[in-house]
């Protein structure tokens, strides 16, 4: 008997009942209604547990809006059997997150793969599902965080222009509310209906649980009917919605005037539901305008320099959806004419040019890709599947493959014709018109007349059970030497055979290096811009050909691929011509990019940061670049200059090159030898040599800086220290800061206090930095608030650095940190990523992976007493540094 016999078998004697397997994947059902979906995966020590809610801010009701999201903070605030789960989640190194979107809600934890963390996360989503706290106190600190997370967005024009979209598309379905909500309901919503949305939405009927990556399906199937599987099945009826919105009559317009340093012009369409049969033309539609570089609207509008940045959004949603275009524009220039030529394209360009083959295929190509990258990704595949699950299956992400496999061009131009249509549109004024052009009446499809008419395979692709111990990593690395660049070459079977390549090229000295920052900074861009008989596009449409995701120094392809994207992006390395048009084109870009931040508390205070820890004269390239010089060197730069200083200075005399995953070594490495073993030599003045900052003592200050209107301000901190990654309290030193505010999860000193107590924080952190080379090592923290809790948080953050620098960590915390480190660390192993960037670290500092094992080693070692003196070397109270950028009107404070 086989396995999965065997398996089915367990299951119905357990009370599940098996339901679909579609290319590997196995779905169950429960009697309380719960659906299940296993992915089983064993090439990566990790896994992931999702459980996906049907339930999200479309089914909120008038005064409690934001509600869904509220609730998924809430959840993370303990249950009946699991009181502090996020300390849990520290202690064990779990990564885990929650998402709220306009139908669903979904919460996932992703950990080192072994029975007792499976049992445990299957436990806590299970004990979450039912009985969750959801108690007042953690209301009253938990909502100023989410208000917090509100203001962060009231910040970013894009989110701010997003949310205004929605409520003008919509007159009465919900999704003209935003996930986040109205402030005033996030202020005010009573804790008595938040338990009533969980106690109705929150039940094993109404959800959906995803679990990945390495597992015994057997025994994951047990523990799902011991923990899920006694939860009742409930006895209310579920309510149905029956609000469709109208046809729209006629186009509509918007301003927002807020104070900012870039414009942005937006244009939505009301589009069919992700169900319905256009839907995969309507997106391929979209791609086929809002592609950069490929696309209409960027030719349109980014090359004639009338715009820095276009895009394209579809949102796929259950009920009929909406797509949004855009445009950034630089402060000062002509918007208006940027908004006209924006809808002349969007409306007009099909019927003036239909959709040619080549664009279609080029769009499908890619989606093709980001499907197969996708499926390889057993990790990211459970937490993105709640999207398809939202939609009412979850065997809907293959019908959506292959559908979107057989869009054609007339699909395409009939979908712009259908819904791209002036009186369907949102932008500019609104203008009464006697002779409306509406799009059709749009309903929800049957997704049972769906998945009738798809087809499904049951096989699916396998991966290799890949230990990621550092000792198998370092036997199973190749390293070799071609040219000028160290190199390390991981094969390992992979899903949908991916390979993952980085590589890093350093050139120059102290002294040519010196003043050079701007060209630097555009060097890397410019490599796939042109070359030597390819020009841009060409460029970007061999990489689509090739499969390849990201840049000339990192990308991910597939191992049939890679020999000809190795020799193309050597050439790209080697041979660039750096096309006048494509400098200008760069330079405006990044330009406005620039400007665009300059009024972000954020940004304002990293400025400062960097400004005040500058030790070396300026133009000395060990000092970290300000944005106001490179903007000043932008202005007079030229082609002429940008492209000298590549021939005269770039080249891979020195670097080093990290390939994982899927590929013949013999022919990756008479590749490499081809593209890289006779590159180019630069003159000796040119030649690299080493260079790193020392460490200098800088004073302690308090900077305040004022951004006035902004709904989100920042506190920065920082000291520097004598220290290096050899020392030997290096490791005392990351245990300490793991303490302190560097553990992952929601449990360390500063969150515990500044977010779980206080409320006053979305996001605050730590980290402590320790070089390879040189002795000038620096602690950092930071916090996003409100402005009118700068002053709080400023005293809250202060107080707990001062505490534990007085008193100490507990052994319990010591032992805990040093658990969550090491599981972190193992979890971090399994991704070929982190494996090809580890490497060139390594391989630049002259190391293997046994040095990752030796640190971890010196880490498990840890003492209370090393792990407190560490921290009281790190952090002297009365040496660091802090920066609070933010409304000061707000805040109460001065400069």
């Amino acid at each position: 008997m086989t396995s999965a016999a065997v398996t089915a078998m367990s299951a119905c004697a357990a009370g599940l009942k098996p339901v679909h397997t579609v290319e590997g994947i196995k779905s169950y059902e429960l009697d309380n209604g719960l659906q299940i979906v296993l992915f089983a995966d064993q090439s990566k020590p990790t896994a992931t547990v999702n459980t996906t809610y049907l339930v999200g801010s479309r089914m909120e009701n008038y005064g409690e809006t934001g509600m869904a999201h509220l609730l998924e903070h809430l959840m993370f605030k303990g249950s009946k059997n699991y009181p502090d789960p996020t300390k849990e989640f520290t202690r064990r190194g779990f990564r885990m997150n929650g998402t709220t979107w306009l139908d669903r809600t979904n919460y996932f934890v992703s950990f080192t793969a072994n029975d007792d963390n499976m049992k445990w996360a299957l436990g806590w989503s299970a004990d979450a599902m039912t009985n969750s706290f959801i108690a007042k106190k953690d209301l009253d600190t938990e909502m100023t965080v989410v208000r917090n997370e509100y203001e962060m967005g009231e910040n970013k024009p894009i989110s701010v222009m997003l949310k205004r979209m929605q409520s003008v598309l919509y007159d009465w379905h919900a999704y003209g509310r935003s996930t986040i909500g109205a402030r005033s309901d996030i202020e005010n919503v009573p804790i008595e209906n938040l338990q009533a949305f969980y106690r109705k939405w929150y039940q094993p009927d109404n959800a959906v649980l995803t679990v990945s990556g390495k597992f015994d399906e057997a025994k994951v199937l047990e523990w799902i009917q011991e923990t899920f599987g006694k939860i009742k099945r409930p006895d209310r009826v579920l309510p149905k919605a029956w609000t469709i919105e109208p046809v729209a009559d006629g186009p509509r317009t918007f301003e927002i005037r807020r104070p900012g340093e870039t414009q942005l012009v937006a244009v939505g369409y009301r589009v069919p539901s992700a169900l319905a049969q256009d839907t995969n033309a309507v997106e391929t539609a979209t791609d086929i305008l809002a592609d950069s570089p490929r696309g209409r609207l960027y030719k349109a509008l980014v090359e004639t320099g009338m715009a820095t940045q276009v895009f394209g959004w579809p949102m796929s949603t259950r009920d009929p959806g909406f797509v949004m275009f855009g445009a950034m524009v630089k402060k000062g220039d002509d918007i208006e004419s940027v908004k006209n030529k924006l809808i002349e394209t969007i409306e007009l360009s099909f019927a003036k040019k239909p959709a040619t083959d080549e664009e279609v295929g080029t769009s499908l190509s890619e989606a093709a890709v980001d499907y197969d990258r996708a499926l390889s990704d057993p990790e990211g595949f459970a937490i993105d599947l709640s999207d398809y699950i939202a939609l009412g299956d979850w065997r809907l992400f293959f019908a959506d493959r292959d559908a979107t496999a057989k869009v054609t061009p007339a699909d395409v131009n009939t979908a712009a014709a259908t819904y791209f249509v002036r009186d369907n549109r949102v932008v500019g004024l609104f203008i009464p018109d006697d002779h409306p052009k509406r799009a059709p009446y749009m309903t929800t499809p049957d997704v049972k007349d769906v998945i009738a008419k798809a087809t499904f395979k049951e096989e699916g692709d396998q991966a290799e059970a890949f230990d990621a111990s550092q000792a198998n990593i370092d036997a199973r690395t190749e390293r070799l030497r071609i040219g000028g660049l160290e190199v390390a070459l991981l094969p390992k079977k992979t899903r949908g055979r991916t390979v993952t390549v980085l590589t890093n090229v350093q050139w120059g000295n102290l002294e040519s290096n010196r003043g050079k920052a701007a060209l630097n900074t555009l060097v890397l861009p410019m490599l796939s811009r042109g070359a030597e008989g390819m020009d841009r596009k060409a460029i970007a449409d061999a990489c689509t050909e090739l499969k390849v995701q990201g840049d000339v120094m990192g990308y991910t392809t597939t191992a049939d691929n890679l020999v000809a994207t190795i020799e193309l992006f050597g050439k790209l390395i080697e041979k660039s011509t750096f096309p006048e048009k494509e400098v200008n084109q760069l330079v405006k870009q990044m330009t406005a990019m620039m400007e665009a931040k300059s009024d972000d508390p954020v940004y304002m205070a990293r400025e400062a940061l960097k400004k005040h820890f500058r030790t070396y004269p300026a133009g000395d390239p060990r000092n970290a670049s300000l944005n106001e010089e490179m903007l000043a060197a932008f202005k007079s730069l030229t082609r002429d200059e940008l492209y000298d200083w590549y021939k005269t200075a770039v080249s891979t005399e020195h670097g080093a090159i990290a390939i994982v995953g899927e590929f013949d070594p013999a022919a990756v490495k008479a590749a490499l030898q081809k593209a890289y073993a006779n590159g180019k030599k630069v003159d000796k003045a040119y030649a690299f040599e080493r260079y790193y900052s020392e460490f200098k003592p800088v004073a302690a200050e308090r900077i305040v800086i004022d951004a006035p209107s902004k709904e989100n301000a920042v506190i920065f901190a920082r000291v520097d220290f004598e220290g290096n990654v050899n020392d030997e309290d290096a490791a005392a030193l990351v245990v300490a800061d793991w303490i302190l505010g560097g553990g992952t999860g929601l449990s360390n000193r500063l969150v515990d206090r500044l977010r779980q107590k206080e409320g006053l924080s979305y996001g605050v952190g730590s980290h402590v930095k320790l070089p390879q080379f040189g002795n000038r090592s620096s602690w950092m923290m930071s916090a996003i608030v409100a402005p009118q809790n700068l002053p709080k948080a400023e005293a809250c953050a202060k107080e707990e650095i001062a505490r534990a620098v007085k008193d100490g960590f507990t052994e319990q915390e010591v032992k805990e940190a040093v658990k969550g480190i090491l599981d972190s660390r193992a979890v971090n192993r399994a991704q070929d990523d982190y494996l090809a960037q580890s490497w060139l670290q390594f391989m630049e500092a002259g190391k293997t992976f046994a040095f990752s094992k030796q640190f971890e080693e010196r880490i498990a070692a840890v003492t209370v007493d090393s792990v407190n003196a560490a921290l009281r070397r790190m952090v002297v109270p009365e040496n660091v540094t802090w920066i609070l950028s933010g409304d000061l009107a707000k805040a109460g404070l001065k400069k």
